[in-house]
């Protein structure tokens, strides 16, 4: 029995060295994650394996945390803006649209969802709304990556009131060269005298169909969409009724200086921040990168894209390879931008918009109307997937010039806040998160990374180095 118990013991022992090794392999894995920067590595990750995580498994949960979680249907969430893959936003609810308005599911402004777009049919969502406030909904389509589409397929966003009558109607597609990629429309309920409908209080549907689901090319699945409600709350006193007659229409020449890297994102939710300057990422055929710019009452924005240099050694010419969109805090199609490319470097700008002004809105175009508030601008680069048919799989230089131009001036004077708070501000915060690059929800961890950098790797080596003289003693003991 003595001799039982002497070898159980140790056994237990033999058993708590193994698994002092199995967890400095597991942090030598999570730390050199950190250190190789693949991403923030959550406590959890830590506490497993310092509990005795096996290092094959240390590494997967190093992985997992460095990519972040499954956002579903095949979609990793993914800062860099990953190819076919959207970043949908961590908090999105799931919901799904009603053929029927008698079902519809109510969009709380605020809030964002996420649903499905059927291959063909309208499907309905409920606003309940007061007869005093402007809500613009917005629809976010995502096709399945690698699937063929429809010159003029996209999304189609109304709203309309109790009646079947339409408030207002946007549609957004893939453009000339077809190739799938996420898409935005929107749609309002505005307060204004220049519209007699839709003025009362009561109950509103948010109608959202595919644009030519049966066209040629057009993918027969049902598509991944987001879904999003902005309201904009009265003035307190009433301005102008009339937009701006004149304001600098002169396209200034793209703003110079040697690029600096930043990563483009995956989705609206994780934009990556850029304020004037010239940026520069690599970007695959097929794939779709997100950034935003705070852009304040008053200023305006002028932004550039161009394509680099191919070095794949391939030739040929893509017609509509680079699409460039902008859209505003409300995810509003504002203006595009598209270029042709033939493996040599091409540029291609924005059309002049005006200032950022509350009276844009009564303006004949719906792209000067579609400047009416501040906040964040997203800029929206598409790489067609044709591309890779003349030049290969490999990624294309990428780079952003933007500009921003005028000096901020006082909001319109809002008698309540819009929803969600501070849509149509910027802050002093905003303008800073956009100098460093960090994204608005990236996590204190990842913060810390990109401060410290090797230095919070060499920190974490030396703590290991501790442990594992810890543990060899207790070990000889």
């Amino acid at each position: 029995m003595r001799a039982r118990r002497c070898t159980a013991r140790w056994r237990a022992r033999a058993g708590s060295v193994g698994a002092s090794g199995a967890g400095r392999a597991g942090v030598v894995t999570l730390a050199s994650a950190v250190v190789l920067g693949l991403g923030s590595v959550s406590p959890g990750a830590f506490a497993a394996a310092s509990a005795g995580t096996t290092a094959a498994t240390a590494t997967r949960a190093a992985v997992a945390d460095a990519a972040g979680p499954v956002e579903g249907a095949g979609n990793l969430r993914s800062a860099s803006g990953a190819l076919g893959t959207y970043a949908f936003a961590e908090d999105a609810r799931r919901i799904d649209g009603t053929v029927s308005t008698a079902d519809a599911v109510e969009l709380v402004p605020g809030r964002t969802y996420r649903s499905t777009l059927p291959a063909g049919g309208r499907v309905y969502y409920r606003l309940e709304l007061d007869a005093t406030t402007n809500v613009y909904a917005s629809a976010t389509a995502v096709p399945p990556a690698g699937r063929t589409a429809s010159v003029i397929d996209g999304v189609k966003v109304s709203v309309e009131d109790s009646e079947g009558r339409a408030c207002d109607v946007d549609t957004a597609s893939f453009g000339a060269a077809g190739s799938p990629h996420p898409v935005a429309a929107w749609a309002m309920r505005e307060i204004s005298p220049r519209k007699s409908l839709c003025k009362e209080a009561g109950t509103y549907y948010v109608a959202v169909e595919r644009v030519d689901p049966d066209g040629e090319g057009s993918s027969p699945d049902p598509w991944e969409m987001e879904l999003t409600a902005v309201s904009e709350p009265p003035l307190e006193k009433a301005g102008a009724t009339r937009a701006p007659q004149e304001w600098n229409s002169a396209p200034p020449r793209p703003i110079a200086g040697k690029p600096e890297r930043r990563p483009g994102a995956a989705g609206f939710a994780r934009a990556t921040p850029v304020g004037q300057g010239v940026w520069r990422d690599d970007i695959r055929p097929g794939q779709t990168l997100f950034y935003k710019v705070p852009v304040d009452w008053g200023r305006q924005l002028y932004a550039t894209a161009e394509l680099g240099s191919s070095g794949s050694g391939g030739s040929g010419y893509v017609a509509a390879a680079l699409d460039l969109d902008l859209y505003n805090p409300a995810r509003g199609h504002v203006a595009d931008a598209g270029i042709g490319y033939d493996g040599a470097q091409k540029a291609e700008s924005l059309a002049p918009l005006p200032p950022v002004a509350y009276v844009n809105r009564h303006a004949v175009s719906r792209q000067a109307g579609a400047m009416r508030f501040a906040g964040s601008y997203y800029l929206v680069a598409h790489l067609s997937a044709e591309v890779a048919d003349a030049f290969g799989d490999g990624p294309v230089p990428l780079t952003l010039r933007v500009r921003l131009s005028g000096g901020a001036q006082d909001g319109p004077g809002y008698a309540g806040e819009p929803v969600p708070s501070g849509v149509f501000t910027v802050t002093g915060q905003d303008r800073q998160t956009a100098a460093e690059g960090a994204a608005a929800g990236d996590d204190a961890a990842f913060r810390a990374l990109a401060v410290g950098g090797i230095g919070t790797g060499s920190a974490l080596l030396v703590g290991l180095g501790v442990w594992t003289l810890v543990a060899r003693r207790r070990a000889r003991s």
